[in-house]
């Protein structure tokens, strides 16, 4: 079994920072990526960051999030800076991974952790 814990989120005023961190555990082979999304109330999930072979962000954090990972830990996190309040919804990580005795990689999911951005 393979689980991703997410822990970080809380609420913060505009402009303020927070560290997301989520850690994968288990009967993990190898790691090909990780990766952050968010889903905001009455809309779809979307991507945030990935960190794999490259890392990509989306427009709408640019600048502002940074996405890391310790590969010893299989940890990934995400710093983001200068949230704003449209930066509230559920973050959720992902990995596509290949557990032990797997012949293909699979994509597993975190719980979500929730930011909220506001006065």
């Amino acid at each position: 079994q393979v689980q991703l814990v997410e822990s970080g989120g809380g609420l913060v005023q505009p402009g303020g920072s927070l560290r997301l961190s989520c850690a994968a555990s288990g009967s993990i082979f190898s790691i090909n990526g990780m990766a952050w999304y968010r889903q905001a109330p009455g809309k779809e999930r979307e991507l945030v960051a990935i960190s794999g072979p490259t890392t990509t962000y989306s427009d709408s954090v640019k600048g502002r999030f940074t996405i890391s990972r310790d590969n010893a830990k299989n940890t990934v996190y995400l710093q983001m800076n200068s949230l704003k309040p449209e930066d509230t919804g559920v973050y959720y990580c992902n990995a596509a991974l290949r557990a032990i005795g797997a012949p293909y990689v699979t994509n597993y999911w975190g719980k979500g952790t929730l930011v909220t951005v506001s006065p």
